[in-house]
């Protein structure tokens, strides 16, 4: 592990530091002894009073500063770079949710490119060491051939999300190429746990099944998903900082493979490696909360994609770790939480 261990003098940005990935890796950050500014707009997306718990569990600790503002924020984002210098910056601000891309495609041009593009020009004039910024599995898109692998073609997104997501690698990759900024683009499948989104599944779920209300089980409960605990995720991301992307020696113009470059830029998968069905998931949920759930069996929605399944040695060849927190463990530790929290 003292391979990857952040110099305790060096300050890494955290942008989306409130949000669910943001501030569990703060708190790693912090725990490790690492200077952490961490960012948020803290915006309406979901429930405000949640992302502000998550900041109360971080302000106040020895090291740790949170500045208020959007990733759009030209200015503010160029002089936040100029004064504090980071030497790492971690990008997991972005307009989140497949869904919602439908409704509001604005809000992802505005802080997912817009956004990126400040904070790759903040990286590109103050000397950022490694850039390492979330991407998703969202950007497999239409791909069926499984597990899903860092050396696919990912040129079929289906949704403004995914997108969004795929032009950030490619944006970033433009960067490593043109000003040797090391940059590492992390496709994260299906993350979970305390302290978690509600808009994701399981927060919705655990919450129906304790009220008393239906769940809404989408394509029949046929979904498949590289269910991913957070631990996992946030160690992940962390060895990730500290292994800053090189050229590939061995990269081919004639044969280029999407991972690597002859750029200082790699993309990895961060996935639990083991796809679970809806159904088993909601089965092993209902066993949690000790209640039976109400379903509503509706068909697959515009957007989403049927499977997810995470092909992740291109991480541990790299970083030496693989996710593998059991679904069973991971459900239990977050209804522990939730119950706690919402009382």
């Amino acid at each position: 592990m003292s391979s990857f261990v952040i110099p305790a003098n060096e300050t890494v940005l955290v942008t989306g530091a409130a949000g669910f990935i943001g501030f569990h890796l703060c708190c790693k950050l912090l725990d490790q002894g690492s200077n952490v500014i961490g960012l948020d707009n803290l915006n309406d997306y979901y429930d405000v009073n949640l992302k502000k718990a998550r900041l109360a569990q971080l302000e106040g600790r020895d090291g740790f500063r949170f500045v208020k503002m959007n990733l759009e924020d030209r200015d503010g984002i160029a002089n936040l770079f100029a004064r504090e210098k980071p030497a790492y910056v971690v990008n997991l601000a972005a307009q989140a949710g497949v869904r919602y891309s439908l409704e509001n495609p604005h809000a992802y041009i505005d802080a997912n490119l817009v956004g990126f593009t400040n904070i790759l020009e903040g990286c590109r004039h103050n000397g950022v060491k490694h850039l390492v910024y979330a991407s998703s599995s969202s950007v497999y898109g239409m791909n069926t051939e499984m597990p899903f692998s860092v050396h696919h073609n990912v040129d079929h997104p289906i949704s403004l999300y995914a997108a969004s997501k795929k032009a950030n690698e490619l944006m970033a990759h433009t960067y490593s190429h043109l000003y040797d900024l090391p940059t590492t683009g992390l496709r994260f499948f299906t993350v979970y746990g305390p302290w978690g989104r509600p808009d994701m599944a399981l927060f919705l779920f655990t919450k129906a099944i304790m009220e008393g209300r239906a769940i809404d089980v989408f394509n029949q409960g046929k979904m498949r998903r590289d269910f991913t605990y957070i631990d996992d995720i946030v160690e992940g991301v962390y060895r990730c900082i500290s292994t800053i992307a090189a050229p590939n020696p061995d990269w081919n113009p004639a044969k280029p493979d999407p991972a690597t470059s002859s750029a200082p830029y790699r993309v990895f998968n961060i996935g639990n490696n083991n796809p679970v069905e809806l159904m088993h998931m909601i089965e092993t949920l209902e066993k949690a909360v000790g209640q039976t759930a109400q379903k509503n069996m509706l068909p697959l929605q515009a957007g989403d994609v049927p499977a997810t399944y995470a092909d992740v040695q291109a991480l541990t060849d790299a970083v030496g770790f693989k996710p593998a927190t059991s679904i069973e463990t991971g459900i239990t530790k977050f209804v522990e939480w939730y119950r706690t929290f919402y009382g």
